[in-house]
């Protein structure tokens, strides 16, 4: 099944293409990677070879998903693990 804003928050997140366009944390701005790891509350990003952990519940993402498709979402709806996660929708 293909990835799609509407059904992003029941998928596993490691492998997309991610950007941050907003944080509480005005160091985090403007990071962009592929997301290598996921916990609950943070996602690990490689950025030009480095690791950098960015906490989910302060940032709103701008993620490329299939077919060059972007999505922005609040960092708030991908707290928790991917398999916990899956419940929200149904």
């Amino acid at each position: 099944m293909n990835i799609t804003p509407q059904n992003l928050i029941a998928h596993e997140l490691i492998g997309i293409e991610v950007q941050i366009v907003e944080s509480k944390d005005p160091t985090l701005m403007n990071i962009s990677g592929n997301i290598v790891y996921e916990t609950r509350k943070m996602l690990m990003l490689n950025v030009n070879g480095e690791s950098k952990m960015i906490p989910k519940p302060i940032t709103k993402l701008m993620l490329k998903l299939s077919d060059n498709v972007t999505c922005v979402v609040n960092g708030t709806d991908l707290v928790g693990r991917p398999e916990d996660r899956i419940q929200r929708l149904i």
